[in-house]
Formats: C-alpha cells, structure tokens, sequence
C-alpha cells in the first residue's frame, strides 16, 4: 500500500454561450478557445498515457452547460469554422515568418496544433463528448458533474426545489450523455450549503468538494484536517482542497505559470499585426481580439517581452512537474506519520487553467503522470475519491460550515453591490416555476413543451457565472443583458399559460434559442 494518494481535480465549465444567430460571437469565442486549448490537449494527453499503458487516475468535473454546447450541432458548427479560419491564419504565419527563425519555429508549433486539433475534432464527429466518453470507458478517468448551469446554491436555494432541480436535471443530464449516473460532483465555486448534501444523497451521489476551511471548521472539528474525507450527516463524503499544492499550481505571481519561460498570455498577434493583414481574423466589426497565436514568453514584470522557445517552455514544464512530485511526496512521508491510514491530497483546479491560461499546463499534467509512474519506489498513486472510499468506507461523520472557494471564502463574490439585484428576480421566478410545476402535474402538448421552456430560462438565468461577470467588471453588458433576457423569456412564458394564450411560434422560437437539456421535465420544480 502506498504512504498516501493524490487526487487531482480538473473542473470543465463554461457558462451557456450558444448563439444561433451570431457565427463570430465574442462569448462563444470562450468556448472556442477552451476546446482548442484545454478540451482536446486534455484528451491527448490521457489518450497517449493510455496507449503507453502508464498508470494514472484523475477525476474530470464536465459541467451540464458545458456538455449541452459539446454536444449541439450548431456549436460544433461555429467551431469547425472558428478552427478553420486558425488554420488558415496559422499557414499565413509560418509563410510571413519565414525570415526570422525566431518567430517561425512559434508559427510552426501552432499550425501543427491546429491541425492536429482539426484532425481529432473529425475523428470524432465534431462531438467530444464521444471522446469523454471512451476515456471513462478506459478506467483511469472519473468524470462527474456539477450543478445543472452552475447555479450558486446557497444564494439561489431560498426554495429547495430549485436545489432539488438543479441536481436532478444535471444528474439525468449526465447518464443520457455518458451512460452512466456520475458518483460525484462539484458543487458549483465549491460553495456548500448545510443541508443540500441530503439532495446530493437523494440521487446517489457520493461525494463532492469543499475549499480548505468548509472543512477545518467543520462540527465536529475533522481528526485529520483535510487529508480524509469526513461525511456529512446525509451520509455524502465531502473532500477539502488542499491549500500548499493549490498555491504552487494556481498563483500567477509564486506558482509555476508565471515563470519567466512559459507563453506570455496577453500579448496576440490579433493587436500586433497590421490591421489589413489581420483583419480577416478578427471579429468582423474591426473589433481587434485574441486570435490564439502569442509569440512571446512571460519575460518578466516589465511590458518588455522576448520570443517564446518552446523547449524552454516545454523543459520548465518537465521541471515544475518533477517540483510537485517533490513537494508532495514530502508533505505525504510527513502526514502519514501522523495517521491511521494513507493520507489524501486533494488537488482541485479549474480545467481551463491547464492550456487555454497557462499553455504549458496539458505538458505539466503529462509529465506528472509519467514520472511518478518512473520512480522506483513509487512516493504515492493518483487515486480518484470513488477509490479512496472504496478502501477506505469508514470515515468521521462532520458537519462542514457554509463556505465557497470564492475570494475571503464565502458569499462575497457572488452577492455584493453590483450582482445582489439578482437574486430577488430569481426567487421571485423559482417560486412561480414552482407553483405552476405544482398546478400543473400532468401537463401535455404546447402546454408540456411551453413548462419545459420556462424551466430552462429560469435554470440558465440562475448562473454563477453571471453574477461573477457583473462582480469581475468584464463584459458586464452581457451579463446583465443574459440574465433579464432569460427572465423576461420566462415571465413571458408563464404569463402566457396562466393566460391560456400560448403562441406555438413562440414557444417553438424560444425552444430554438436556448435548446439546453433537450430531455428536460419542468416537474423537477415539483415540491415533495
């Protein structure tokens, strides 16, 4: 038996951006960024560790509103022809860099790339969901679910319908794409609510996650801090994120992606080239924007930048690799001491991280994997949490306090002065969808069709990821706007049954615009 494990979390989640009526739209470009650079590297690297037969485990968090744009044909569409424009712009860089091998050795990396990120988007019919799902098939990846659309749930759980609704559609979600019902999840920013794991039991969940202090202050106080699990009085374990691996790997300033060797992000050849040259890839308005293509490394603080040497890059990613290894290896020879069984370390971060924030991230990944599995005398294994309770079933029954992992760890971010105005829109909208689902117990035809809609506005209105766009101060129009439109479509709807005048065009217009959860039943709002 191994002295400790290691679990390492990576959590996918984009909010709802389809748009069907705008093919270069700036909030699908998020998701168009994320599969070219996080998505697919990730599959490549399980892929290869797969095929060289190493031995790894890692849990992989894929969150409903993200699977939903995976799986729609119309985003896979906008993609291909996103991918399509990068590779032609990346031909046309490797032709104007010719002359200065500083630059042209940058250019080549990326067309091969782009290529090699069109050649797996065929392979697997534009649908990555199909590639999830043959690398869970494989065993060594785990992969959960979060929250139906990341609905922050101790702000938007006034009624515990909505609670309920949120982790029935995401869970029914999860078994029609996957095959299987997922046996964790992340609640969405980590941010527990005492009471809601009674929901999570209620639909065979068996764990979820917790920043450090959800569980260091939890009642009573856990005998191993946070390298075991505790349950929770539903019976649902509740892991903690460890704090010293999450600094190494998360801080821009003290962690490993703000090396002076890796891809400076914020410097693209879509607001250094000439505006003619590059004007074809950009958006149409003229609006310059990330094209994806940076020819410069971090250097350091200053605005002054040198060229970006991949193998560089690609050496320090190999080193801070083997720093983690080092670091938890120690931290693990030293807990052990101290406890009754092999202590957990549990490595939480957000997917997006790992490529499209720090490029190097997919190679950092990698090469963790392959050289713990080199060592002879192996320091500790990847496990997943469905392992680790498995081998371990007895563990101490807490209480976690109420807690997120959002800055000061708790409501802070998602309920302040610029996002609290939602929240009573919200409750106002979940206790109509609530009493027509009531009203309502056997609907059929437009009426069924007309509750189903109004469940999806109101779920994707109910997004974290809204408030934390108005709290962040980035694109806020569209945040705002997203959130009154849902409600509105919403409103619209009910006022509409309660009226008996449902329109079929409308009803039809809106199950068109926002098509997530095509199997969805608005009885989930039901009280019981």
């Amino acid at each position: 038996m191994p002295r400790g494990y290691v679990a390492l979390v990576l959590h996918a989640h984009l909010p709802y951006v389809r748009d069907r009526e705008d093919d270069f739209s700036l909030a699908e470009k998020w998701y168009h960024e994320a599969v070219t650079e996080t998505y697919i590297p990730l599959i490549y690297i399980c892929q290869r560790l797969n095929r060289d037969q190493v031995p790894y485990k890692i849990t992989i968090s894929l969150s409903p509103p993200l699977t939903a744009m995976m799986a729609d044909t119309l985003v896979q569409e906008h993609y291909r022809h996103y991918l399509e424009r990068l590779r032609e712009l990346a031909a046309r860089e490797v032709w104007r860099t010719r002359n200065d091998p500083r630059f042209h050795v940058v250019a080549r990396m990326y067309q091969d790339l782009f290529e090699k990120t069109y050649g797996t988007y065929l392979v697997y019919g534009g649908n990555l969901i199909n590639a999830f799902r043959d690398l869970q098939d494989s065993g060594n990846v785990e992969l959960i679910t979060c929250a139906a659309t990341h609905g922050y749930l101790p702000l938007i759980g006034l009624q515990r319908e909505v609670v309920r609704a949120q982790i029935e559609v995401a869970v029914n979600n999860h078994r029609r794409l996957f095959g299987r019902p997922p046996a964790g999840l992340w609640l969405p920013e980590c941010a527990y609510n005492p009471g809601d794991d009674a929901i999570l039991r209620d639909y065979g969940l068996k764990y979820f996650f917790l920043d450090a202090h959800g569980l260091l202050y939890a009642r009573p106080r856990p005998r191993y801090s946070i390298f075991a699990p505790v349950y929770t009085p539903a019976g649902v374990a509740a892991f903690g994120r460890d704090l010293e691996s999450s600094k190494q790997v998360w801080s821009a300033q003290e962690g490993y992606p703000g090396d002076c060797d890796y891809r400076e992000f914020y410097r693209d050849i879509g607001y250094d080239l000439d505006f003619d040259y590059i004007k074809p890839y950009i958006h149409p308005s003229g609006l310059r924007l990330d094209t994806g293509m940076k020819y410069y490394r971090i250097t350091g603080k200053s605005n002054y930048k040198e060229p970006y040497v991949p193998e560089w890059a690609s050496f320090k990613a190999h080193t801070h690799a083997g720093n983690f290894l080092f670091n938890r290896e120690h931290q693990i020879n030293y807990l052990a001491d101290y406890m009754d069984r092999p202590p957990i370390i549990v490595c939480p971060y957000d997917a997006e991280l790992f490529g499209h924030w720090w490029f190097e991230g997919p190679q950092w990944l990698e090469s963790l994997f392959r050289q713990v599995a080199g060592l002879a005398h192996r320091p500790f294994s990847f496990i997943t949490p469905s392992e680790y309770l498995e081998r371990f079933p007895v563990n101490q029954p807490a209480t976690p306090c109420m807690s997120s992992w959002g800055n000061n760890g708790y409501n802070d971010v998602w309920l302040e002065g610029s996002n609290d105005w939602i929240y009573r829109h919200l409750h106002h909208a979940a206790a109509e969808m609530i009493r027509l689902a009531n009203q309502h117990p056997t609907a059929e035809g437009l009426l069924l069709r007309a509750l189903n809609q109004a469940a999806r506005e109101l779920l994707v209105a109910q997004s974290s990821d809204w408030a934390f766009i108005m709290k962040t101060g980035t694109m806020v129009d569209y945040a705002v706007g997203r959130t009154k439109k849902h409600l509105l479509n919403f409103w619209v709807l009910t006022r509409s049954i309660e009226k008996s005048d449902l329109d079929p065009e409308k009803v039809q217009d809106l199950e068109e615009d926002n098509n997530i959860f095509p199997d969805i039943n608005y009885r989930v709002f039901a009280s019981r």
